[in-house]
């Protein structure tokens, strides 16, 4: 007979991710001569879990408040302080104590909030207190900040890339759009996180990626009682006109504000009460990403025939956050664009067009968004599967992740080799920007997968992206496209070659030159860097990232050039403000490298150091990025015990053997792999062996 445990009875926490510095913070201020510390932040933002990390292994009391006991004296301490004690006893009485944790302080009552204030007074015992923010906080409370008894540490939502490495560690084999997904969902809500994942998971909601280990969710969004909870405020506006109001948005966000298919009185309310964004072009959308799906779930079947939209509504928005994007990636500027239509058309399971995925993953690429270009790339795939826009992001992205078997090798005329047209732009945009800028192939050439070839023109400031209904159809694109530099306008820096000459080359010529970049990475790849730069030829800047400069001075302009002229001078401080630079215009890949070669080309050690750190912390947000000039970069970051701990899982010890080994918990061991693997950029344990060097085995 085989007993079968229902999973809710053997649910553990997720291990402790990320959230390092505060960890840090909140240790310090519990050690040695300090007072303690307050930690706030909204309901579920992860307070508790934090504070229960940084006294682990301590000898530490803990009270908490409770909604039910606040009218009772001193109820929190109960099992600390006798019924019938004085505020005077209760003081004397925990004076002795070395470290308290008090959690939930808002909560507290009178007696015990008063308590709390004295022996912050008093100050012999370190207090370790947590509030949530917006709750109504005893005066007591709110005074240990606000007259500065204890110093306060608000907490701030955990980062995306952070997000990502909790979701590894509790759930794995998450694909990157779905960590978007859950990440915009629950902005830093650690609880509705979790409980996300939990129904995503029970109700059947998760597919395996084909040819991956990966898992994705689409479609509906689980409205669990966590969801409930959150929206109560939402569901429950009886104003005139204001839930008719919320659900047109739920269906059709966002929406031209003067359309007359909004009541203004409605909106004006539910913007007042912020459950509703108007921005600067006069479109609507709803304030949190969780409303949306929530309102569409409790609407009915008659009000959600009439509301809801059909792929074919969405066609020229599409088409108009394509061009958007484009246009980004053609100015040499890739910080964020709002592209909710192409998301909503992923996350509703409905798919996207081959074309407007090349161009997400072409963007997120050259942000350094690595696994997410993957994950754009396979999307449109599954549109059009021998798409070559796709599959040469595909290509390129795994290669410089460090795991290019989840991309077939470059083969076939994709990747032959051809000179490169290289035209100059204004300002500080690049000649030739090959595996970044330049496109593999003009989106215009083939036409639109979803049955519409139109594009915004590239040279019009973006248009708000509305539902099909206002929308005007987006202009005739010129023949140069989006994605090439301006053809009009020549660098005198750059090689004699005429406006003419290069819009003639056409996108089957950029499509081979960037085909040859994909050759580059996966050579780069393999670690055969003697044959990445073979393969270089014409590509001016995958030749800047390689470290042979001397190939690209003089054929690139703006950042791009200087980055190059810094590298080919060993000029450490010049890298630094061309990396700054590079991070500005949001190519974190980019950065993270010039600032990495700045490290040996400084004289100064200080320098050096700071520019190790400023190559770390990017590298880390660029979802595992190993190329050339990583190389060996973050190793040196990780802590005695990390590498301590990495060299041993390297070398094939499981987790409980290491625990053995080193006298630690296997917890521990747990929690240091997960930090060392966000700090290394690798996935899991079968990247280290690539990333430490290990021991030659000695002979017997």
């Amino acid at each position: 007979m085989t007993f079968e445990p229902d999973a809710k009875t053997l649910e553990l926490p997720w291990p402790f991710t990320g959230r390092e510095e505060e960890l840090e913070l909140v240790r310090r201020s519990v050690a040695g001569g300090r007072h303690g510390i307050v930690v706030t932040g909204p309901a579920g933002r992860g307070k508790t879990r934090l504070v229960t990390e940084a006294v682990r292994g301590t000898d530490c009391a803990r009270v908490a408040g409770t909604p039910e006991t606040r009218a009772l004296p001193f109820a929190a301490f109960a099992h600390l302080v006798p019924e019938t004690a004085s505020l005077h006893r209760a003081v004397q009485l925990l004076s002795g104590v070395r470290l308290l944790l008090v959690d939930d302080a808002h909560l507290l009552d009178d007696a015990s909030a008063a308590l709390v204030h004295q022996l912050a007074v008093h100050g012999r015992t370190r207090l370790l207190v947590v509030a949530t923010d917006g709750a109504r906080s005893p005066g007591a409370i709110s005074r240990l900040w606000t007259g500065e008894l204890l110093p306060r540490l608000a907490l701030e939502p955990l980062p995306r890339e952070e997000t990502a490495q909790l979701l590894a560690a509790g759930v794995g084999g998450l694909e990157a759009l779905t960590v978007n997904r859950l990440y915009r969902m629950c902005r830093g809500d650690l609880r509705l996180l979790r409980e996300l994942v939990d129904a995503v998971r029970e109700q059947g909601l998760l597919n395996q990626v084909p040819d991956s280990t990966e898992w994705e969710w689409r479609g509906p969004v689980p409205v669990t009682a966590t969801v409930r909870e959150r929206t109560a405020h939402l569901l429950d506006r009886t104003g005139p006109g204001e839930r008719e109001t919320l659900d047109r948005l739920a269906f059709g966000e966002p929406l031209f504000v003067d359309v007359g298919t909004l009541d203004l009185d409605a909106l004006e309310r539910l913007e007042a009460d912020g459950l509703v964004h108007v921005d600067e072009h006069g479109t609507a959308r709803l304030a949190h990403p969780l409303h949306a799906p929530v309102l569409r779930a409790a609407a009915g079947r008659l009000k959600t025939l009439r509301l809801a939209r059909t792929p074919a509504d969405c066609a020229a928005a599409l088409e108009t956050e394509t061009a958007a994007l484009a246009r980004a990636i053609a100015e040499t500027d890739v910080r964020a664009v709002s592209a909710p239509v192409g998301e909503w058309l992923l996350d509703e399971g409905i798919g996207v067009p081959a074309r407007h995925a090349a161009v997400r993953a072409r963007f997120a690429r050259l942000r350094g968004e690595l696994r997410e270009a993957v994950a754009w790339a396979r999307e449109g795939l599954r549109a059009a599967a021998d798409d070559p826009a796709c599959r040469l992001e595909l290509a390129l992205a795994a290669a410089q992740s460090g795991h290019p078997e989840l991309a077939a090798p470059p083969a076939g005329p994709d990747v032959d080799r051809s000179p490169e047209p290289s035209t100059g732009s204004e300002g500080d945009g690049p000649a030739v920007v090959p595996a970044g800028p330049t496109a593999p192939e003009s989106i215009e050439s083939r036409g639109c997968r979803s049955g519409d070839s139109r594009l915004a023109d590239p040279l019009q400031p973006p248009a708000p992206v509305m539902d099909s209904g206002p929308l005007q159809p987006p202009a005739p694109v010129m023949d140069s496209g989006p994605l090439q530099p301006p053809a009009a306008v020549v660098d005198p820096s750059t090689p004699q070659l005429t406006a003419t000459a290069t819009a003639s080359s056409g996108a089957a010529d950029s499509r081979e030159v960037a085909g040859g970049s994909a050759v580059t990475w996966w050579a780069a790849a393999r670690g055969d860097l003697d044959a990445a730069l073979g393969t270089v030829g014409e590509d001016p800047y995958d030749a800047v990232r390689l470290g042979a400069p001397e190939r690209a001075v003089g054929r690139l302009t703006g950042v791009f050039a200087a980055h190059a002229e810094a590298l080919a001078h060993d000029d450490g401080p010049a890298l630094d403000r061309a990396a700054q630079a590079l991070e500005e215009r949001g190519f974190l890949l980019f950065a993270a490298e010039a600032y990495a070669q700045a490290v040996t080309s400084h004289r100064d050690p200080g320098a050096a150091r700071t520019s190790r750190t400023r190559a770390v912390a990017l590298a880390r947000r660029c979802q595992g990025a190993r190329t050339p000039a990583l190389s060996g970069l973050v190793l040196g970051e990780l802590t005695a015990r990390q590498r301590q701990i990495v060299t041993l899982a390297a070398a094939g010890l499981s987790n409980r053997q290491i625990a053995e080994q080193l006298t630690l918990s296997i917890r521990t061991v747990g929690n240091h792999l997960y930090s060392a693997y966000a700090r290394l950029g690798a996935s899991d344990r079968d990247a280290l062996p690539c990333l430490v060097e290990l021991p030659e085995a000695q002979p017997a």
